[in-house]
């Protein structure tokens, strides 16, 4: 087994290497999308934590957190700050809270880990990508999730990218820990001058990433032979006047004339609640909508929803999306953003500070297995803002359908670089589905995204505009999308049943 690493000789320089650590995972994410830095970040976190004594790995994990989330997710700050009518001292404490809260997930992981594998370095090891994988899981799950930061999401431009339509943003996440696991050995190995040992073990980590531009050229979907056009506008509505009614007619002003000369496309997408009226409001926009729309034309935009339900038994609020002209359905978003679309424990937070009594903060979860959108006989599967980012929601909803769509209104976290990672995001979505996505925001950034994840065609932010562009439908499904997480998250419960430390009960060896 490799010798200690020389970081952990002084606890300072080993606490600030994990922090770095944490930190340097957030440039391999949009803008930055220096992919390459994932496995060097996992590498020195190893170095920092595989030879510690396990009381003292939550502490360790935390602070790998601290690095990632407080460099990579503070961006929540802007939304409490600006938007949320809270003074500076308490909006940096509400997002201190909130960054050090996300970063027990890595604290609990690493505990499990110490639990798991003991001191035993080669389980540690071993076990540690089971580790990472199912923090990531969890961090996704619980407490409605928040999947964000995966490591594999930066690969949609790296050369792990063929992998994300077999095994998912986890299992790219995986071959990632594996090369960084291979950093990290192969360098204890030349410490002890072994060059063979370590040569075979760079060599295996390498080999998923020489696997994957192959793999990136095989077509899991069948496209279209023709594409639809698509037009998709970007209003740019400033987010202090959206539920302004002073400024309501506005901003329907301004949507109507971005659509004036795009009547006729086969589709038309309207961001996130661009009509800022409950449906049941909306009745002239919707005639004056649908006497423009050409025959073949369906116009999708963002809505709330007010009426009742029969699931909860209560009138009630729902961030929507509907379809107009030729089309129908009406999709309830079923991923709410905890405090900006509910507030959790509201009989005791409901105003206590601005930030838990933000507009439209009073939204219902809308019901599962809901039917796709349909537009001129296309099954369009939408995603509203913050559902984009479930993996598993994802794949399973666009099962069975022709083109996905995603809309949001990234005004909340202005120009900081939580827009950015929402579409890359996004763009991991259409990797792993074979399907293009069709993402229309607010103020950007609005895209087509191709079934690679690549964008085929954008408009920047901050601007008042429209999207022109093409899409094609797609048929099948990619093997993600068949089975989801479940491949990954198996092989990480197996690799912890069979490695992790096992007491051995004392049995009574004399005699009866």
């Amino acid at each position: 087994m490799a010798p200690d690493s020389p970081l952990l000789k002084n606890r300072w320089l080993a606490n600030i290497t994990l922090l770095a650590a944490g930190a340097l995972q957030t440039l391999t994410f949009s803008p930055y999308e220096w992919w390459w830095l994932g496995p060097i970040s996992i590498a020195l976190i190893l170095a920092c934590t595989v030879s510690l004594p396990s009381e003292k790995l939550f502490r360790a994990g935390w602070l790998a957190g601290l690095g990632l989330f407080g460099s990579g997710a503070s961006w929540v700050y802007i939304s409490i700050s600006h938007y949320g009518n809270t003074s500076v001292p308490l909006s940096i404490l509400l997002t201190a809270v909130f960054v050090a809260g996300l970063s027990l997930f890595h604290g609990l992981a690493f505990w499990g880990w110490g639990k798991l594998a003991k001191d035993s370095k080669l389980r540690r090891l071993l076990l540690f990508p089971a580790i990472w994988i199912l923090g990531d899981w969890l961090r996704g799950w619980l407490l409605t999730g928040f999947p964000w930061l995966y490591l594999g999401t930066a690969q949609v431009d790296g050369p792990l990218a063929g992998w994300a339509p077999l095994l998912g943003v986890h299992g790219v996440t995986l071959w990632v820990i594996a090369l960084g696991m291979a950093l990290y050995a192969s360098a204890g190995l030349l410490r002890l001058k072994r060059p063979g040992p370590a040569a075979a073990a760079l060599t295996a980590g390498l080999l998923p990433w020489l696997l994957g531009p192959a793999l990136n050229s095989v077509a899991w979907t069948q496209l279209s032979a023709a594409p639809i056009s698509v037009a998709t506008m970007q209003g740019n509505v400033p987010q202090l006047i959206k539920w302004d009614p002073n400024h309501l007619k506005q901003q329907i002003v301004t949507y109507l004339g971005l659509t004036n000369q795009d009547w006729q496309q086969d589709l038309i997408l309207w961001p996130e609640t661009a009509i800022p009226l409950t449906q049941d409001q909306a009745g002239a926009i919707f005639e004056h909508i649908e006497t423009n729309l050409g025959p073949n034309s369906t116009l999708i935009t963002g809505i709330p929803w007010y009426g009742f339900s029969d699931r909860i038994e209560d009138f009630t609020f729902h961030n929507s999306i509907m379809a107009l002209g030729n089309g129908e359905g009406m999709y309830h978003k079923q991923k709410l953003v905890p405090f900006g679309e509910y507030v959790p424990l509201q009989q005791w937070l409901r105003g206590l500070i601005g930030f838990f009594d933000l507009p439209m903060s009073e939204f219902s979860r809308g019901p599962a297995h809901q039917s796709p959108l349909i537009a001129n006989n296309l099954r369009i599967m939408p995603y509203i803002c913050y559902e984009v980012a479930y993996p598993d929601f994802v794949a399973i909803n666009a099962r069975t359908t022709d083109l996905l769509v995603t809309i949001s209104n990234d005004g909340w976290f202005g120009d900081s670089i939580g827009p950015l990672q929402h579409l890359q995001i996004a763009r991991m979505r259409a990797l792993e589905t074979g399907r293009y996505m069709v993402r229309g925001t607010n103020n950007g950034l609005t895209a087509i995204i191709d079934q690679k994840g690549q964008i085929a065609t954008s408009i920047p932010q901050f601007t008042e505009a429209t999207l022109r562009g093409e899409a094609y439908t797609a048929r099948g499904n990619t093997p993600y999308m068949e089975t989801g997480s479940w491949p990954v998250l198996t092989f990480a419960a197996i690799l912890i049943v069979f490695v992790r430390e096992r007491e051995i009960p004392k049995t009574n060896q004399g005699p009866a």
